[in-house]
């Protein structure tokens, strides 16, 4: 067998979503992605919802929002990809990176209590493969640091705490204590890129939850013209009789999402359900035959929370990095293709460059040394879920 490690799940209702995208001469930002939008908040339970041609962009309008820039401070975890990051970097605010937990992918909550100072403005926390964070704890934290916060915009004195505004890359779909992601933290930002649960090739939407003294309708205004040059018109409502004319309120930024995108999402939205239940199935044989091996892997479902199973995150304990690796040729020389989640960031060049030391964050580096992740998508038969079990099980059962 040959077996992709994430290849998208594309069907013949995206084509058609497409197509007729196509045809209506609408393909850039236009009824589409506002019908997107409309869906996305209805599913996450939230009033509104941006649309941007990443996970990025929504990352960092949100920052941008809120009103994070030079002197201020975000902290994220080490243990996650780059753009967890470098929207930060982006603003001109100051990357604090916290340790991950020994046991466990979350950020080790007593250290992110730690990082905080008077000039932290928001947190980034990651729901790695799809799991939700523990939001409550978070909020927790935040709130017992009202006291040194000092706000430097409208929002920040609406919320009169730092910011949580979580990376939800993974995690659409995903629920914690039966609140879906989205609408959990004050932002959250999903990533619709061609390798997630849920696509439009590439893509992201940007969700937040009602801020006390601030209008919805506001922020959204605030992220159209952010992430649109600054344009006070976009394409849809310049077609209105006499309505060409448009101001540029600022020298902003080019990051909307096109319709031939939002078409992709359209049709995904009605496939999502009969995914995640697909996943699921998935990540329970997994279980069943690894686990008993003494394989560790992501709780992704539990009492409290419903992940969104975006990756099957393997760890074979006690094993050296150059046997984790020894056994990823192995299973690529079966035809498995699998992945490693994630490299921390200290240990790439640009974070090196800016000070960071993988020594600073040894459990981190714990957790990547012994990763594996293995493909996980709805396009996997139930007979190639059986032969990625038994290779990998052949080959981890000569280190447990």
């Amino acid at each position: 067998m040959n077996i992709s490690f994430s290849p998208p799940d594309i069907s013949e209702l995206e084509i058609q979503e497409v197509a007729e995208a196509l045809r209506s001469g609408w393909i850039t930002t236009g009824p589409r992605t506002k019908q997107l939008e409309r869906e996305i908040a209805d599913y996450v339970g939230t009033k509104r919802c941006v649309c941007l041609n990443s996970q990025t962009a929504c990352a960092e309008m949100a920052l941008r929002v809120l009103g994070v820039g030079e002197g201020d401070e975000v902290i994220t975890s080490a243990y996650t990809y780059t753009a967890s990051a470098s929207v930060i970097y982006h603003t001109g605010a100051k990357i604090v990176l916290v340790d991950t937990q020994e046991n466990g992918f979350e950020m080790d909550y007593d250290k992110l209590e730690a990082a905080i100072t008077e000039k932290t403005k928001a947190i980034i926390p990651v729901d790695l493969g799809g799991v939700p964070c523990n939001y409550d704890r978070i909020f927790d934290i935040v709130n017992r640091k009202k006291d040194i916060f000092k706000p430097a915009s409208k929002i920040q004195e609406a919320l009169g705490r730092i910011a949580v505004m979580a990376d939800t890359a993974h995690s659409f779909g995903a629920e914690r204590k039966g609140k879906k992601t989205g609408s959990i933290a004050d932002f959250s930002s999903f990533s619709f890129h061609a390798v997630k649960n849920f696509t439009t090739a590439e893509g992201g939407a940007l969700t937040w939850r009602t801020i006390e003294g601030v209008d919805d309708d506001e922020i959204y205004k605030s992220l159209q013209l952010l992430s649109l040059h600054g344009q006070s018109k976009d394409a849809l409502a310049k077609t209105k009789l006499g309505a060409w004319e448009y101001d540029i309120v600022g020298p902003w930024y080019k990051c909307n999402m096109t319709d031939i995108m939002a078409a992709i999402g359209l049709a995904q939205m009605k496939r999502y359900p009969d995914m995640l239940k697909r996943r699921r199935e998935i990540i329970e044989r997994y279980d069943e035959a690894l686990k008993p091996l003494g394989v560790e892997t992501l709780p992704h479902y539990t009492d409290t929370h419903n992940s969104s199973g975006h990756l099957y995150i393997t760890r074979i304990p006690n094993i050296t990095l150059e046997q984790r690796n020894d056994i990823i040729t192995k299973m690529a020389e079966s035809g498995v293709a699998c992945n490693v989640h994630y490299k921390p960031l200290p240990m790439h060049t640009a974070y090196k460059n800016l000070g960071f030391d993988i020594k600073d964050y040894p459990n981190a580096y714990a957790h990547f040394a012994n990763e594996i992740s293995l493909p996980l998508h709805t396009r996997l038969t139930d007979a190639e879920v059986e032969y990625v079990v038994e290779n990998y099980a052949k080959c981890v059962k000569e280190y447990l």
